[in-house]
């Protein structure tokens, strides 16, 4: 670079490999620095690697607390997450520092609702247990009570949440013959594909309770013993939104006094859970899925075009595209 020449805005990338070439068009235009480690970066070695930087393309599950943002600098003027949750992120540490945030809502509603009704047909029809019984040689001589799961068509499909993955799952689900109710807090709307109902309604009627709500000081823990014993014994939860929405002990003990018939989780506290011996892991009623939900080459890289198209524009003075519920998407002035 000439003497003459503008510095160009430095970027860290807290991943390698990430897919698509948005990484790489971003490396044509800034000084861009990823982390190169074979394993996620630690809070330390995230901090290290952000000083100096005006921007930031993290993961839902890199923590931005106001330390990372201090470590990063006064420049700082965005954080890019290829993510749609953001419970990870200090959101009024980065307003008071005059930080963006911005996510990816749009690109990954159709790819998560596959596996939502995935879950739901794998968890109601207990086809996890099937599959675990074939592994273990225990496929027998024909039985007509065998691996008996529950009707998914003709099913009450109840959703906790109705932004853009809920309303894309309920598209699948009547195509599977249910029917469909939601409940969300604040919007009370009806849709030729669903209607609103009291969230205690909900989860009486429901055959299938589906979680679409992002992890936030109200829907911390909103699924937990009370609501498990208003549900049906016949019932199925399914969770693809966060994991501290439902609480894990009381769905175990749910699911083993038989309360509920069954569960699928895309999701769990703690991300990721590593000792084979975790009890959500071996209860038969339970389907666990690693956090796979956007885990579609095509999805997954438009999640990282977005997060370097958000990135890209508020480093060139616009709007962020797809700033963070209740945000400008335009930096503000730092707190001092």
């Amino acid at each position: 670079m000439s003497g003459t020449s503008a510095r160009r805005p430095r970027v860290a990338v807290s991943r390698t490999g990430l897919p698509g070439d948005a990484v790489k068009r971003l490396a044509a235009r800034f000084d861009v620095t990823d982390w190169t480690g074979t394993r996620p970066p630690t809070g330390a070695e995230l901090a290290g690697l952000v000083q100096g930087c005006e921007g930031l393309l993290v993961l839902g599950s890199d923590r931005v607390d106001a330390a990372l943002l201090d470590a990063a600098g006064p420049g700082l003027r965005v954080v890019a997450l290829a993510s749609m949750g953001y419970d990870g992120v200090d959101v009024v540490a980065a307003t008071e520092r005059g930080v963006v945030v911005t996510h990816t809502p749009d690109v990954l509603a159709d790819t998560t609702a596959d596996v939502a009704m995935a879950l739901i047909l794998m968890a109601r029809r207990r086809l996890g247990a099937s599959m675990d019984a074939l592994r273990r040689g225990a496929w027998g001589a024909f039985r007509m009570d065998a691996f008996l799961g529950l009707d998914v068509h003709g099913a009450t499909l109840g959703l906790i949440g109705y932004g853009r993955i809920a309303r894309a799952l309920a598209r699948r689900a009547a195509g599977f013959g249910m029917r469909v109710q939601h409940h969300h807090p604040r919007r009370r709307e009806d849709d030729q594909l669903s209607h609103w109902v009291p969230f205690d309604d909900l989860l009486r009627t429901s055959d299938v309770v589906s979680v679409h709500t992002p992890l936030t000081e109200e829907t911390e823990g909103l699924i937990g013993t009370t609501e498990l014993a208003l549900m049906k014994p016949t019932a199925t939860l399914v969770n693809t939104g966060r994991g501290g929405v439902v609480d894990e002990k009381a769905l175990l003990a749910a699911l083993r006094r038989g309360e509920l018939h069954s569960a699928g989780l895309d999701v769990m506290t703690g991300e990721p859970r590593m000792s084979p011996s975790d009890p959500l892991f071996s209860e038969p009623h339970l389907v666990v899925l690693p956090h796979v939900g956007s885990a579609t080459e095509a999805t997954r890289a438009a999640m990282v075009e977005l997060a370097a198209r958000n990135l890209e524009a508020v480093l060139d003075g616009h709007p962020a595209l797809t700033p963070l519920p209740g945000t400008t998407g335009l930096p503000g002035r730092r707190f001092p």
